[in-house]
């Protein structure tokens, strides 16, 4: 089971909320609606989120992505991964006995934490992964404060 990851976004109230959550959850899945006709295949790839002092690194694994593939965006303390992987056909064969790659357009979505610099976010790829990496701001590190002894 896939689980895409999405913040709480405050809305009038809570049902509007909900309505939009839904609405963008069936964008998703569908090429631009119900009007469009053509459904597109959805995954969200696994990712991997450390935190250490100084940054957020975001690993996503995307094999058989090509780097330059895939979109890499923050908005709103929100970090975004979408793309699309290419259907591989080898001509040759004219039927599967299975087929477990997911192929198509993939998303998904990692909150960033208070204090992240998303001005400054790298993101480079390699060997089926792309990493992503945040640095915090200074002022959202930790200080070490020095203890002295009473006079």
């Amino acid at each position: 089971m896939t689980t895409i990851m999405a913040p709480y976004r405050r809305g009038t109230n809570l049902f509007e909320s909900f309505r939009d959550e839904m609405g963008d959850l069936f964008d998703r899945f569908t090429a631009g609606g119900a009007d469009s006709g053509q459904a597109v295949t959805a995954w969200a790839p696994r990712v991997d989120v450390e935190e250490t002092e100084r940054e957020v690194v975001v690993k996503a694994d995307l094999p058989g992505v090509d780097p330059k593939d895939v979109d890499v965006r923050v908005v709103d303390n929100v970090l975004t991964v979408r793309g699309e992987r290419k259907e591989q056909k080898d001509e040759k064969r004219t039927s599967y006995h299975q087929i477990e790659r997911p192929a198509g357009a993939f998303y998904r979505v990692v909150p960033l934490p208070a204090g992240a610099d998303t001005e400054k976010v790298t993101a480079t790829g390699s060997n089926g992964t792309v990493t992503i990496t945040i640095p915090k701001k200074p002022e959202a590190q930790p200080k070490r404060i020095a203890v002295q002894p009473n006079s």
